[in-house]
């Protein structure tokens, strides 16, 4: 039974847009933006996260072997950016549809009303059928400011826009019990919410062309799952895919979602950095939060310890009693009275469970 989703969020890697030379592939590109247009047609959103830039700036410019390499790929992406998306816009023209370019740094997620007003243009977009093509400001981000990679991105868009499923696209058929290029590894075809262990037979080894690698899709893909939204793992150099894997055709992994969270739970489990102070649980606490199928508030009585200062409102990091993080919350009442009503019963919730991201276990 073909899939049914309403809005979409396609991530293309670098490798899939990249020829062995490092330059980009005009022709997957021509592929893939006539697969994206065909969803059109069929009445879905689609917003596209794509790499690329870089290996369009490498089209246009040669650097000297001496330049500094992250000045480099500053100057690449910030010439490759615009053939880009003039080439995006001349594939989409063809098709008689509009994309629009959405540059975008980790910093523009972190605080909630800027979060929210770059949901309203990207709704905007959407309702006036235009396409929106992602992609992170290679030309400011640098060290602390970059995502992991395009995968968190696409990640975090998917989550920002509420979207069904998030489809990402690489050079291999999905997540492998094994290396995928032995034969005896198989193929994962579906992953559960609830499933742990898998990521420690997946390789580390990053991309040729990106800064990711299939182990940090296994992170981001799990998390994502666990905010409700399916995702999808294949390989975008089979002809068709994106039909094919919303047909159940294509041989790729699937993520199962669990529950829709809501969006407050959705921008929290992307705020780590924004989180201004810890609560160190007992292990009492630990166990009713994250027991099985019961929703559980943070109370005073199982907090051992406030770490920093925060305020009503601030997003507080929920460590264990070794200091591994538990998830991440939204404060009801600030440090001070926190520390007042420390390992006290009868108290109000430190975190409300509506307002608490619990962070996927892989171990």
């Amino acid at each position: 039974m073909p899939l049914a989703y309403r809005r979409l969020v396609v991530k293309i890697g670098s490798n899939v847009l990249t020829q062995d030379n490092g330059l980009p592939d005009l022709a997957r590109m021509e592929q893939l933006v006539a697969q994206v247009a065909g969803l059109k047609a069929q009445g879905m959103e689609v917003i596209m996260v794509s790499s690329g830039a870089v290996a369009a700036g490498r089209s246009l410019i040669t650097l000297p072997a001496k330049t500094d390499a992250v000045r480099g790929r500053q100057l690449l992406a910030a010439v490759g950016q615009v053939k880009l998306l003039s080439t995006y816009a001349e594939l989409f023209g063809r098709h008689g549809l509009l994309c629009a370019q959405v540059l975008v740094t980790k910093e523009d997620f972190r605080d909630r009303q800027h979060y929210l007003n770059m949901r309203n243009c990207f709704q905007e977009l959407l309702q006036r059928e235009v396409i929106p093509i992602v992609n992170e400001n290679d030309v400011i981000a640098v060290t602390e400011l970059m995502f992991t990679d395009n995968d968190e991105l696409a990640g975090l868009i998917a989550a920002q826009l509420d979207a069904d499923a998030l489809v990402i696209l690489t050079n291999v058929d999905g997540i492998f019990d094994g290396d995928p290029r032995l034969p005896t590894s198989q193929l994962l075809r579906e992953i559960a919410p609830t499933a742990t262990g898998f990521a420690n037979f997946v390789t580390a080894q990053r991309s040729q062309f990106g800064r990711g690698g299939m182990l940090t899709k296994c992170h981001m893909a799990h998390k994502v799952a666990k905010l409700g939204i399916s995702v999808h793992i294949a390989n975008g150099k089979t002809a068709d895919i994106l039909p094919a894997v919303l047909a159940e055709t294509a041989a790729h992994t699937w993520f199962r979602p669990s529950k829709t969270a809501s969006g407050k739970k959705k921008w929290l489990a992307n705020s780590q950095d924004s989180a201004k102070a810890a609560v160190r649980v007992n292990a009492g606490a630990v166990a009713a939060l994250t027991a099985a199928g019961k929703a559980s508030s943070l109370l005073p009585v199982g907090v051992l310890a406030i770490e920093g200062a925060f305020r009503k409102g601030d997003i507080i990091r929920l460590t264990d009693e070794k200091g591994h993080l538990l998830g991440l919350g939204i404060a009801e009442y600030g440090s001070d009275k926190a520390l007042e009503r420390l390992g006290q019963q009868h108290q109000r919730p430190l975190v409300h469970y509506d307002y608490l991201f619990l962070t996927p276990n892989l171990a």
